[in-house]
């Protein structure tokens, strides 16, 4: 697990990496610089913390009184706004993609399967951090329910809500996708996930900045590459502002 200077530092790193890539002017020699930055970072963070490492998990009462939304905190769509009055009850979260058996479970589906629940620290690319419970269905659980196949590389969130006209989308890879603490969460502090927080699912990545943490998810896709999808960045903020698409904390 990696020690709170490092978090700290390495936050720091990912927020410096977006606004530097947002500034540079996209030429091949930049990318690749960007892209081996990157690598490092990614391969630096998993041999500190180990591939598997566990997010450091707090107890009840460090919990911080409110959670706040951020980014998106609705969905303008009116059968989402049908679902939220309700409950839920037609939503379906599907997985698929390069899986053999597709999946499209219900909320209550989701709530029958084996649960995880874990308070972990939130560290958002602006600065500010909050401390949760979530509870939720670990995502690797659905990937072997749905038989993902071998030659997939990377998962795909596909979510309702929209940033400037686009549909928001992150990703992951395989070794993110199968940690014990990459849950699908439908609760939050003990209660149902709040709309502002993403309801009815939304991702916890524990060992990844806020923006990875994606809301109001849909569906869930795997894929060999990110070429077809977006701006084939593996994230709508990666797209749009070159945030790096590895944010390990």
């Amino acid at each position: 697990m990696v020690d709170l200077p490092r978090r700290s530092l390495l936050a720091g790193m990912a927020a410096l990496g977006a606004s530097a890539c947002a500034k540079i002017n996209d030429s091949e020699a930049a990318g690749s610089l960007f892209e081996a930055a990157e690598d490092g970072h990614r391969v630096l963070h998993r041999a500190l913390a180990g591939k598997q490492g566990l997010a450091k998990e707090f107890t009840r009462d460090q919990r911080s009184p409110t959670f706040r939304g951020n980014g998106s905190v609705t969905v303008a769509d009116p059968f989402y706004q049908d679902q939220l009055a309700k409950g839920f009850p037609d939503w379906r979260l599907e997985v698929k993609g390069l899986v053999e058996t597709p999946l499209a479970l219900s909320l209550t589906e989701i709530k029958s399967l084996p649960q995880r629940t874990q308070i972990t620290r939130h560290d958002c690319v602006e600065g500010w951090s909050a401390i949760g419970e979530w509870q939720g269905v670990q995502l690797g659980h659905l990937l072997d329910m749905a038989k993902v196949k071998k030659e997939a590389k990377f998962i795909v969130f596909r979510c309702a809500d929209l940033y400037a006209g686009r549909p928001y989308y992150e990703s992951i890879d395989m070794v993110d996708a199968y940690h014990p603490q990459t849950i699908i969460a439908h609760a939050l502090n003990g209660e149902a996930l709040p709309e502002k927080n993403g309801a009815p699912y939304r991702m916890r990545i524990e060992r990844q900045l806020g923006y990875k943490q994606a809301k109001y998810l849909q569906a869930i896709e795997a894929v060999t590459s990110f070429d077809q999808i977006g701006g084939g960045g593996g994230g709508l903020w990666e797209d749009i502002a070159g945030y790096q698409w590895y944010a390990g904390v």
